[in-house]
């Protein structure tokens, strides 16, 4: 088991629900990513580089792209969202669109 499996095991399941469809989605745009560390962070990797994380936090669920340019490439998609310069803060989840479009531009920054 990798580390966003272990990640998940230990939340409560309706918490690691969420986290897993959104890595999920992540994974049809980045089918090759793996797992591993990101800061720390359980999370997506790609050619070696963090590619996404996704945690719980006490209030929210956090996503973090390790880019505060790709969710600058996204901004139009998160008017509705809680962002800032290095993560998308959300209680509800995501809209797959929006999880795609952040884990594209993320991987085209890792591929350019």
């Amino acid at each position: 088991m990798g580390t966003i499996d272990d990640y998940l095991a230990g939340l409560d399941p309706a918490d690691a629900a969420i986290i897993a469809h959104t890595y999920d989605i992540a994974r049809e745009v980045a089918p090759d990513a793996e797992q591993g560390l990101g800061y720390g962070m359980p999370a997506l990797v790609y050619r070696g580089k963090s590619l996404l994380s996704v945690m719980r936090a006490k209030k929210h669920f956090g996503v973090y792209p390790f880019s505060p340019a790709a969710i600058n490439d996204i901004r139009e998609l998160l008017e509705d969202v809680d962002h800032a310069k290095g993560t998308i803060r959300f209680t509800e989840p995501l809209p797959d669109d929006t999880v795609r479009a952040l884990v594209a531009a993320r991987k085209a920054q890792i591929d350019a």
